[in-house]
């Protein structure tokens, strides 16, 4: 099986390198505040374009990729738990970093830093806006302005979440692959287990199945990511000199996002279920999440993200209440693949 294809195995995208990518739905959070790690409520679904050929937008085939549906105003998180090698990961929203603010970018740059090491990174709840900090990615259409892409752009033309893997370089990767050998064998020696911690799995929620339609085909809604809430969520800056990293790109990948009537047209398949309310998950008593690393050093906020406005600016104040997690429900943390993915022109 070739190694520098993209694939999807189940709810994840496999990217060359060993980088493991699923979207988690999650519980939006407070445009006021900074909160806790909000909890992972399930995955998308994740389907190629390709295999939609007939009902998805002509520019969406052009552009290749992946899709998922989401609901207005849901929240996401990337989780990159299982990632097995090193590689620099550029996450782009609307084909603005996520880490650095800057446009989209086919190489790596370290001033400022453009993507986020892996599996050094656990995850990635939301863009690079202050110290120690992100702001939630909320789901919204193109056209309001609301999108990150929209207030640091100007305009809204691509939506939609990027992915682009930078391997190490070959003499590095080898080096690294002995290091790991010698460290399996240390460990066997001792009669300890070690390797990097994924995170806690989410609840699963299923989503039943639906007979294919045959709807007129029409130009589906474009959605892209703004921002919510704030949370405490740590950045890592590359501790690797920028040399030990390939200078061409693994793979990339194009997500497009799509509402969930959408999804059905297009797909024949019912969406997830509506967003959990978050006043109940708390009431139950389930968790939310802390992480600590003290090892870990954060990148500086990006200048080109600190003054994106949160979704309720455009689309009016969120009135769903909101009740706080007790302090006891906060937790500290310290199938075979399957069809390529295609790339496209974006």
């Amino acid at each position: 099986m070739p190694e520098d294809t993209v694939r999807i195995d189940g709810t994840t995208l496999l990217l060359p390198g060993g980088v493991r990518v699923r979207f988690i739905r999650t519980l939006r959070l407070p445009e006021k505040g900074t909160h806790a790690l909000p909890p992972g409520l399930g995955e998308f679904p994740v389907r190629r374009v390709e295999d939609y050929a007939e009902t998805v937008p002509a520019e969406w085939r052009e552009r290749g990729g992946v899709m998922l549906p989401v609901y207005l105003r849901e929240a996401m998180w990337l989780a990159f738990g299982g990632s097995t090698e090193p590689a620099a990961l550029q996450v782009g929203v609307g084909k603005v970093c996520a880490v650095s603010g800057r446009p989209w970018s086919g190489r790596l740059d370290r001033d400022p830093q453009n993507y986020v090491v892996l599996p050094r990174q656990p995850w990635l709840d939301g863009i690079n806006s202050g110290k120690g900090t992100v702001r939630q990615f909320v789901a919204v259409p193109l056209g309001l302005g609301a999108t990150v892409e929209g207030q640091v752009t100007g305009e809204e033309v691509w939506g939609g979440i990027q992915l682009q893997s930078f391997p190490l370089s070959p003499e590095k990767l080898e080096r690294w692959r002995a290091d790991q050998r010698r460290l399996a064998r240390a460990s066997r020696t001792a009669g300890a287990a070690g390797g990097y911690g994924a995170p806690p799995a989410p609840m699963a929620m299923a989503a039943p199945g639906a007979a294919p339609g045959s709807a007129p085909k029409r130009r589906a809604a474009a959605m892209g990511l703004g921002v919510g809430g704030t949370m405490r969520q740590e950045i890592y800056r590359d501790e690797r000199p920028a040399a030990d990293w390939s200078s061409e790109p693994g793979a990339r990948v194009f997500v497009h996002l799509v509402t969930p009537p959408e999804w059905r047209r297009i797909t024949g398949e019912a969406p997830p279920p509506s967003p959990v309310d978050r006043a109940a998950y708390t009431r139950a008593g389930l968790p939310w999440f802390d992480y600590f690393d003290e090892d870990g050093t954060d990148v500086a906020p990006a200048e080109e993200l600190t003054s994106v406005q949160p979704v309720g600016e455009w689309l009016g104040e969120d009135h769903e209440p909101w009740q706080s997690p007790a302090p006891g429900q906060i937790k500290p943390l310290g199938d075979a693949p399957g069809k390529p993915v295609a790339d496209g022109d974006w």
